[in-house]
């Protein structure tokens, strides 16, 4: 099994990023999507049922199989021989940073379900701030495997 991933190691790595960079493309838009919803938009009226409609489909169509694919081509990449040295410290820097992406995923998750319930109880503000998350893991991810720190 190793050989095999030693000799698909670039088409993992390269599908490995493409994941990466949808995933990344919706943490990034949901939460502005939430902004606009809470700040420009009536509940129960046409507009906020267009609104869930976006927030679903990037939800389910795109973020989760980018999130499942991100993960499994990046196992993939753990398992590839020579690849990971564990006795360093930037996978660790790096895995911990990608459990928080997925934490923040999940997060988003269960605000587009208060959306739909009509309970969202958070502001624009709120949801401004939220949108810093998913910069500042990718930086840490961006670095721990590039400078490898």
């Amino acid at each position: 099994m190793t050989d095999l991933l030693a000799s698909i190691y670039p088409w993992t790595k390269a599908l490995h990023v493409v994941s990466v960079v949808a995933w990344m493309a919706g943490l990034f838009y949901l939460p502005r999507l939430f902004v606009y919803h809470v700040e420009a938009v009536s509940g129960g009226s046409e507009t906020d049922s267009l609104f869930q409609t976006m927030e679903r489909r990037l939800l389910r169509a795109i973020m989760n199989p980018a999130m499942i694919a991100t993960w499994i081509f990046g196992l993939m990449l753990v398992f590839t021989p020579g690849i990971v040295d564990w006795s360093e410290v930037w996978p660790w820097t790096k895995a911990a940073a990608v459990l928080g992406m997925t934490w923040f995923h999940h997060w988003l998750g269960r605000r587009r379900k208060e959306f739909v319930a009509g309970k969202n109880t958070r502001t624009g503000r709120r949801y401004r701030l939220m949108n810093e998350v998913p910069t500042l893991l990718l930086l840490v991810i961006v670095f721990s495997v590039i400078v490898k720190f």
